[in-house]
């Protein structure tokens, strides 16, 4: 890894790819896994990790049964499990036919059969089985408001529990009476399993009401229908439901256990590491702003010869969508950064998806230093613009400071770091 002295833009991208591959399904899924059965071994799952948490269990067992739902580019070599990969972040018909053929493979289970679960952040999207007097559209319209109302992923995963046949739990009351173990790769604040692809294997509290209240609050307009479903019989599954009795679940991988991977490199190359939390959320100019603030006071009292001081943070910002560009959460808090910082020397700035997909484009976000307002000018574009039309992809494509990862196989949300040297 390079210095953060001579090269802070790679020394923080190597440790946003250090904090990936701490999350790296192949790493930590075999640990996780029960002695095979003697019995039917059935393995399904969903999210942008599934694919490549499937490869792991096959590693580990050999050739299985099975079908997981993933993202397109995601797709994985697998001996016996199928991969079918689907739409995200707004699900599409694959999604759909795909979740209609997992609920046939874990119909007419019996209680000696097993079922592993293999789930992780985007599975909302990619499980679809819309409620009763729902279609694929209206799954979409609804996502899509979602995504554009600057939500936080709870309110977001509240809503489409209660427009579903397949989340809030009743994914697994479909495996009942097979054992289910489901294995979760979090990516979500709090690492709330009911929140985690709107928790399709584990039970909920919520409840219609919620979730009409979260549209109202949000200014979501629904078409008749779609307030009516919501307004009828929920099949979301309770945590006592005795379907349930057979399904643990646990958490195998979290943005706490990324951040500290990160935290504890930092610190061996010398650093002053400063962990903000795992669970921030908010509207992703506003935290950037606020963040850059924090840095700017540490650093005013930083004497010359101090060490320098990382600031980390995780959790799940959001984007309330103002303009018409290309951006997404990571790389708008950068830009707000940017923004707020000035140029101010001596302060570097990156955010990325651990996924190695930030918003609306394929990119895992952006890097700012001391130069980027000097860049921008040089190349041509706003700053201020681009934060006005939400279109921090193109600014920093513009002054080539994104970061491109490609498909990462593995989501625990999302990564920031500040790194602020003393003014000499």
């Amino acid at each position: 890894m390079r210095t953060f002295a001579s090269d802070p833009r790679g020394f923080l991208t190597g440790l946003f790819e250090e904090a990936v591959l701490a999350a790296d399904p192949m790493r930590i899924v075999p640990a996780h896994l029960p002695d095979r059965p003697k019995g039917r071994l059935l393995i399904i799952g969903a999210g942008k990790a599934s694919a490549r948490m499937a490869e792991a269990v096959e590693a580990h067992y050999g050739r299985c049964e099975g079908l997981v739902i993933t993202r397109y580019g995601y797709e994985r070599p697998t001996q016996g499990i199928e991969i079918v990969q689907a739409s995200h972040p707004v699900p599409d018909a694959a999604g759909e036919t795909a979740t209609r053929r997992l609920f046939d493979l874990v119909s007419g289970l019996g209680a000696d059969d097993v079922v592993i679960a293999l789930i992780s952040g985007g599975g909302s999207a990619l499980l679809c089985a819309p409620t009763d007097g729902l279609k694929i559209e209206d799954k979409i319209a609804v996502n899509t408001a979602l995504l554009a109302s600057g939500a936080p992923i709870g309110e977001m995963n509240v809503v489409r529990k209660h427009l579903s046949r397949v989340k809030g739990g009743q994914l697994a009351a479909a495996c009942h009476p097979a054992q289910l173990l489901t294995l979760l790769i979090s990516d979500v604040p709090g690492d709330d399993p009911s929140e985690i692809a709107s928790g399709p294997t584990v039970g909920d509290t919520s409840t219609a009401q919620d979730a009409r209240a979260i549209v109202k609050r949000r200014g979501i307009v629904l078409p008749p229908h779609v307030s009516r479903a919501l307004a009828g019989k929920t099949h979301v599954v309770s945590p006592d439901d005795p379907r349930l009795a057979r399904a643990e679940t646990k958490i195998i991988a979290a943005p706490s256990h990324s951040l500290g991977t990160a935290a504890g490199i930092a610190e061996s190359a010398g650093l002053d590491v400063r962990l903000l939390g795992d669970a921030i959320e908010g509207e992703a100019r506003e935290v950037g702003h606020e963040q850059a603030q924090l840095a700017m006071m540490l650093q005013s009292k930083m004497a010359a010869n101090d060490t320098p001081i990382l600031l980390l943070s995780g959790g799940e910002c959001t984007v309330t969508r103002r303009g018409d560009g290309v951006g997404g959460p990571n790389a708008e808090f950068v830009l707000s950064t940017a923004s707020a910082l000035n140029g101010q020397d001596g302060i570097h700035v990156l955010a990325c998806d651990t996924d190695g997909v930030d918003g609306a484009a394929e990119v895992a976000g952006a890097y700012a230093g001391p130069d980027t307002i000097a860049k921008a000018e040089k190349s041509g574009v706003s700053l201020q613009e681009a934060l006005t039309r939400n279109d921090a992809h193109t600014f920093f494509a513009a002054i080539e400071d994104q970061i491109v990862t490609g498909p990462t196989l593995t989501n625990v949300n999302d990564f920031r770091a500040i790194l602020i040297f003393p003014i000499s």
